[in-house]
Parts: C-alpha cells; sequence; structure tokens
C-alpha cells in the first residue's frame, strides 16, 4: 500500500494517513502506517538496513489526514519537546450532531481507562484527570449537522472525540462515543487537516495541508 506523502526533507516526513489503519503495529496485526512508510522508504531508496522513522503523536485508527514522523533521533527528540511545549499548531475538520455555537472552547478533564481503552469525562477531582482544552470554529451547519474546524491546546487521547461527546454533540459515524444518533456502520468525520510544525533543525515553520475525501458526509459540506 502507497501512504501519500505530503512534504519530506531529511529529517521530517509528513504524510496522509488513511482511515481505519492503525498508526503503528498493534494486537490486531494489520497493516499501519509506521511500518509501511518504513517499507515504502526502504524500497524507494534502496537501504540495506532499517529504516528510522519516529513516531512523533498518533491519530486514532478511523481518522485520516495530515500525520508527521521524524526520519532522524534529533528530530524525533525536537519534535516532542514542540509537542509538549504545543508549539505544533494541530487543526482538525469535524462533522459533528446538532448544531454549535459559531465559536466556542471546549475545557474538560478526561480519565481513560486504559484497560478498555475507553476515555471518560470526569470530575476535576479525579485521581487521574488529566485537563483537556480545545477551541473551535463552526464552518458550514445542515438541519442535522455541523462542520467545525478544531484547534487542539492539549493532546489527549480521543480529546476530540469525548470532549464534542460530553457536550451534547458526538462525532458523525462515532461509533464509539457516539448516542442513538449514530448510524451503525458510518464512518467517523474527523479529518487531521492543517499541522505547523517548527522545523526541527531549521529556522522555519513547515504547513501542509490535507483535505477529506469527497465521500460520505463530507459531501454534504462541498468537499
Amino acid at each position: 500500500m502507497q501512504i501519500e506523502i505530503l512534504y519530506e526533507d531529511n529529517h521530517l516526513l509528513i504524510v496522509e494517513k488513511p482511515v481505519n489503519m492503525p498508526s503503528q503495529a498493534d494486537k490486531s496485526q494489520d497493516p499501519d502506517v509506521l511500518t509501511t512508510l518504513k517499507q515504502m522508504i526502504k524500497v524507494r531508496d534502496n537501504k540495506p538496513g532499517n529504516v528510522y522513522l519516529g513516531l512523533v503523536h498518533r491519530l486514532d485508527r478511523p481518522v485520516g489526514g495530515a500525520m508527521v514522523f521524524a526520519k532522524t533521533s534529533k528530530a524525533a527528540s525536537r519534535l516532542s519537546d514542540s509537542l509538549r511545549k504545543r508549539a505544533i499548531k494541530r487543526i482538525y475538520l469535524a462533522v459533528v450532531m446538532g448544531h454549535v455555537a459559531p465559536e466556542g472552547e471546549l475545557k474538560h478533564h478526561l480519565y481513560k481507562n486504559r484497560q478498555k481503552n475507553h476515555v471518560y469525562a470526569v470530575d476535576p477531582q479525579h485521581p487521574q484527570a488529566k485537563p483537556a482544552h480545545l477551541s473551535y470554529q463552526r464552518l458550514q451547519q445542515t438541519k442535522a449537522t455541523s462542520l467545525v474546524k478544531v484547534e487542539l491546546h492539549t493532546g489527549r487521547s480521543h480529546q476530540i472525540r469525548v470532549q464534542f461527546q460530553a457536550s451534547g454533540h458526538p462525532l458523525y459515524g462515532d461509533q464509539k462515543y457516539g448516542d442513538h444518533r449514530i448510524q451503525k456502520g458510518t464512518q467517523i468525520a474527523l479529518w487531521s487537516h492543517r499541522l505547523a510544525i517548527p522545523h526541527p533543525t531549521q529556522d522555519k515553520v513547515i504547513e501542509v495541508v490535507s483535505y477529506p475525501p469527497a465521500k460520505g458526509v463530507w459531501r454534504d459540506f462541498g468537499y
């Protein structure tokens, strides 16, 4: 399987992650993005040994769009530091159920049950609660849904999905966190749309944009 490359240099590799493909190998043993990219680079560049590729962040399996990898250990360290300092700008597109305000912020405390791989919005006093913060702008709406542009300010697991669900607006097609409005078998409408990344070795910002496919609910909004 070929994965589309959005940007590449000696230190960075930014690709368009396919939907329903794990970011890295998991117990499903299905083909994953990290392993597939290593194989692609090995063949393309005729590399005799192992290919180094560092996983900087993850996208949930059903989510597609822009995703960055580090091609050197120096880049991996610096990109991880940029993530911690919230210097990497991450913009998502999402279709949520119902009508939301033209713009807003969502602040919750989230707890991840690792055994169940499920995240919950909990009381701030919960011993394992971690603060989660995002802001959004409504771009369009239909009778039943809203298209929103989301900026993450923290990087919690399943954050966008859980925060909108906790606010009464679960993501369209979210089989894990949706409610009675979600039809079984529909694809989640969440897409990693834009990344702005301080380059790990140069004084510049690398920006890439990825658009959701023109199918499913995305067509309701002109994609």
